[in-house]
């Protein structure tokens, strides 16, 4: 396997240290290659989620909504769901 030196910052370091103690990984390397996997697992649910509303989008068709009225539409869903 190919082995890489890294820095890391304190608070990434504590973390890997308190994953070690509690006997969760038995390395560095485990904790590392771990959050790394769940890390690509997420971009790939990104991925997929992106992609099912591309194809939502365009199985819908043309809309009859203007630009600002699906503008508006997001905002108030935005607010709504806390994310704005």
């Amino acid at each position: 396997m190919p082995r890489q030196s890294i820095t890391l910052s304190e608070p990434n370091h504590s973390w890997i240290v308190e994953k070690l103690e509690s006997k969760e990984f038995k390395s560095n390397s485990e904790v590392v290659n771990d959050a790394l996997r769940k890390i690509r697992e997420l971009e790939q649910i990104k991925v997929e989620a992106i992609r099912a509303a591309l194809i939502e989008g365009e199985e819908s068709g043309v809309s009859d909504r203007t630009p600002d009225d699906i503008m508006e539409a997001v905002i108030k869903r935005k607010q709504n769901n806390g994310s704005l």
